[in-house]
């Protein structure tokens, strides 16, 4: 059991929001694998992803000001619709979508898999996540 709404494949994750009216994809990356890795794109008719660390490099710890940095994006206890957590593996996003239940943030789902997804028998990421699904993503 979980303490969000659930966990979701990237698949999944782009039909909600594709059709799903409110969804929204917060990636709790840092800037550092936003700006070396990639950033997700969402499908045209869904807002744009929202890019909100749950953890500050290089400190390692949590970033303090989370839920107001989510409050700030409109994503508080009135959002209506799901809220997709997004990281490189599946991993932090569950601490955030926990995080966002918490306060009082409605449908929040993790992507399994991440933006990278898992590692395979030589250490390489790539199994499952968004850009092994064939989501749309872009690199600066």
């Amino acid at each position: 059991m979980t303490d969000y709404a659930g966990d979701i494949t990237p698949d999944r994750a782009w039909e909600l929001l594709s059709t799903t009216p409110g969804a929204v994809l917060v990636d709790v990356r840092t800037e550092g694998e936003w700006r070396e890795v990639g950033v997700p794109l969402t499908p045209p008719t869904a807002a744009e992803p929202v890019f909100i660390e749950w953890v500050s490099a290089p400190s390692g710890m949590l970033n303090p000001a989370f839920l107001e940095q989510l409050a700030q994006a409109g994503i508080g206890p009135e959002h209506t619709g799901p809220v997709i957590f997004l990281c490189r593996s599946g991993q932090r996003s569950m601490g955030a979508a926990t995080a966002a239940t918490a306060a009082g943030i409605g449908e929040c789902l993790n992507v399994v898999g991440g933006f990278e997804g898992g590692t395979d028998a030589l250490g390489r990421r790539g199994v499952g996540g968004w850009q092994a699904s064939g989501l749309p993503w872009h690199r600066e």
